[in-house]
């Protein structure tokens, strides 16, 4: 596995564990100031509304991402990937994601993200 395969891999897991742990200071890290987030509502936010709505503790639980496919083309970074996760009710419910990183001063980045459920 390429070392920014090995990257990107444990920046997908953080980004997955920051939303089920609403960790703004993870997300401050991790995503580049131009950073935009499509949201399942069809919202469209930028850096630092994404890291207001990110404060805010989420209801799912169990959040788990899968069939995760990372490709890279030189220093940008596609990441698809299908989520599981627990609503506050118990159900079991799926959604998908699609983010982007970009690498920025030799540092991957986050530049956008887009969810669905």
């Amino acid at each position: 596995m390429s070392r920014d395969i090995e990257e990107l891999t444990a920046l997908n897991r953080d980004y997955v564990a920051s939303v089920q742990n609403s960790d703004v200071k993870r997300f401050d890290e991790i995503l580049a100031p131009d950073f935009y987030c499509s949201n399942p509502d069809k919202s469209l936010v930028d850096r630092a509304a994404f890291l207001r709505q990110t404060a805010v503790p989420v209801t799912i639980k169990n959040l788990t991402a899968h069939d995760v496919k990372i490709r890279v083309l030189g220093d940008f970074a596609i990441i698809h990937a299908a989520t599981s996760y627990t609503t506050p009710d118990g159900q079991q419910a799926h959604g998908r994601y699609t983010d982007c990183w970009a690498k920025q001063n030799g540092k991957w980045l986050a530049v956008s993200a887009h969810v669905s459920r």
